[in-house]
């Protein structure tokens, strides 16, 4: 008896994490890449020539507390969007823009904020997104 054992490997799919921006009863989700760890919070956005539309990237902090951020080695003008533990808005940079030689300006989140979100500029003043708005991340696990 000839005995045929097949091995499957079967990888689960990553879940794509996704940011809902609430605004004024209207909302605007955007795929998100996620950076919850040291070495891809200095990296960040740096050196992307481009970022699609109702794009970004979710930085995940594991406590809430003042956040700085600089444009150093980014090519691409961004929105950062400052964001508390409870998913509140706290503040806003519209339009960083890249630096391209030191010192880099710091933008500060003007409070405590536990998540940062980097979208492309000119997307928080097109889809009316203020201060005291909420997020929701999905999946929830974040």
């Amino acid at each position: 008896m000839v005995v045929f054992v097949v091995f499957v490997y079967y990888q689960k799919p990553e879940t794509e994490t996704k940011v809902i921006f609430i605004a004024g009863g209207q909302s605007v989700s955007v795929s998100v890449e996620v950076a919850d760890e040291p070495g891809e919070w200095e990296t960040g956005l740096m050196f992307r020539e481009r970022l699609p539309e109702n794009h970004g990237m979710l930085f995940v902090f594991p406590d809430e507390r003042e956040r700085r951020f600089w444009m150093k080695n980014t090519l691409i003008p961004l929105d950062m969007v400052f964001v508390s533990s409870n998913l509140t808005i706290i503040h806003i940079v519209e339009n960083a823009q890249p630096c391209k030689k030191d010192p880099c300006r710091i933008y500060g989140s003007n409070g405590n904020a536990q998540y940062v979100i980097e979208v492309n500029s000119g997307f928080c003043k097109k889809h009316k997104i203020r201060k005291g708005n909420t997020i929701e991340i999905r999946p929830k696990a974040l």
